[in-house]
């Protein structure tokens, strides 16, 4: 294990936004950060927030998109695109003081003994501390549907975290799976240079953008697939912009696809917006299996940031996830 790990009062997984709530809660309470905490993430430097589509735009207002560590440099009102997200996180990083250690990947953690002391196993190798910080976010995997194997469309498959733009989707008919959000606002940009169809399983109800996040509404657990509103385009608005909705698709086989009231459709190219899966795929199955809630688990001195499930409502959200850090940061420091 690299010395940067060793003998640290605890250790984050993950640098994004709830990585560094977390860290501006605990340097809040007098922790300093390369000192006495870490921050370390899989990637070589890059966010999530710059892998996502050139045009994607946040539901959420700069009011609803801030960090209590620093104010968000665009006006109220406005709505971020991810880029500037990203940009932004950059800068809390760098106004905190936080060195990330890139490219170091948390494959386990687990108590030893009935002592104090956890032992933290990564990528790089293994480092006793006592407390670790799961903050490796809400929408980490993609969520890949059963039959995404069986599909083989003459153009192009890729789940809506490799798009980028349409310049990224060869010429022909393009089927998006998944009525949400991401799908929809796919949809509408290839609206304008691709025949398109998008999937729908769960028809959502239509909210203005203005009214997210409280019209969004709480995500009660981890994975759940309760439908959020759809908020931007409805589903009307985008059938007279002349995208073609289709009931949920149930099976696939080589370039074809069944779709759940018997048609089959053969897509030039497949775009899986089916949504993520938590980050929480290295924590012992006991704490996934039983979440405690308010960002505690059943293994003292682990605790999990920024997922719905394990902390506060909404905390996957930017302005949600300074609850979690707060009570975070909190245990930390009460802890002997």
């Amino acid at each position: 294990m690299r010395i940067g790990l060793s003998h640290r009062r605890a250790i984050i997984v993950g640098a994004g936004q709830a990585g560094l709530a977390v860290a501006a809660a605990l340097i809040s309470r007098g922790l300093s950060p390369q000192r006495d905490f870490v921050v370390v993430d899989q990637s070589p430097g890059v966010r999530s927030w710059e892998t996502r589509w050139t045009s994607l735009t946040l539901l959420s207002d700069v009011r609803h998109s801030t960090l209590p560590a620093l104010s968000f440099p665009s006006e109220p009102q406005s709505r971020p695109r991810a880029r500037e997200v990203a940009a932004y996180l950059g800068a809390v990083e760098k106004h905190l003081g936080i060195a990330p250690m890139w490219g170091v990947r948390a494959t386990g953690v687990r108590r030893l003994g009935s002592s104090a002391t956890l032992l933290l196993e990564t990528s790089t190798g293994s480092v006793q501390t006592r407390n670790v910080v799961c903050a490796t976010g809400a929408n980490s995997r993609p969520r890949l549907p059963a039959w995404a194997g069986d599909i083989a469309p003459p153009g192009r498959l890729m789940h809506s975290s490799a798009y980028r733009s349409a310049a990224d989707v060869p010429l022909g008919d393009v089927l998006i799976v998944g009525g949400g959000n991401a799908g929809a606002q796919i949809a509408r940009e290839l609206s304008g240079t691709h025949r398109v169809t998008l999937a729908v399983r769960n028809p959502r109800r239509y909210r203005h953008v203005a009214t997210f996040p409280r019209a969004a509404g709480p995500r009660k657990r981890l994975g759940s697939i309760r439908p959020e509103p759809l908020f931007g385009d409805s589903y009307a608005q985008l059938q007279r912009d002349g995208i073609d909705i289709v009931p949920a698709v149930v099976g696939a086989s080589d370039a074809d696809v069944t779709l759940a009231d018997g048609r089959r459709l053969a897509p030039a190219s497949v775009i899986l917006a089916t949504g993520f899966l938590p980050g929480d795929d290295w924590l012992p199955a006991e704490v996934r299996d039983a979440p405690l809630g308010r960002t505690r688990t059943s293994v003292p001195g682990l605790f999990v940031a920024g997922m719905p499930g394990y902390g506060h409502p909404g905390s996957e959200n930017l302005d949600g996830v300074w609850r979690d850090a707060a009570t975070i940061a909190r245990h930390i420091a009460n802890r002997p």
